[in-house]
């Protein structure tokens, strides 16, 4: 079951990323970009170009969570 605990770490990339990568592609960015263990047990958040998608990537004990939002109307707001 995906939770967020009062301890977990949650680090987002600032970057705009390619919607098309998979989970695969976006652990390579948390260990290259950020310098991060994706099997770290934190979530790793990032968003494409235009703001109206995040992605969330977690490691839960024996596989990766993969959560996606999409918005239809806006777009989030994104630390620059």
């Amino acid at each position: 079951m995906f939770r967020f605990d009062a301890g977990l770490k949650v680090f987002l990339h600032r970057e705009a990323v390619d919607g098309r990568k998979n989970i695969n592609g976006l652990a390579a960015l948390i260990e290259q970009a950020l310098g991060r263990d994706p099997l770290s047990g934190a979530v790793f958040v990032f968003s494409n170009r235009r703001r109206n998608r995040v992605r969330l990537l977690l490691w839960e004990r024996n596989g990766f969570w993969l959560l996606t939002k999409r918005l239809e109307q806006d777009r989030f707001k994104w630390p620059v």
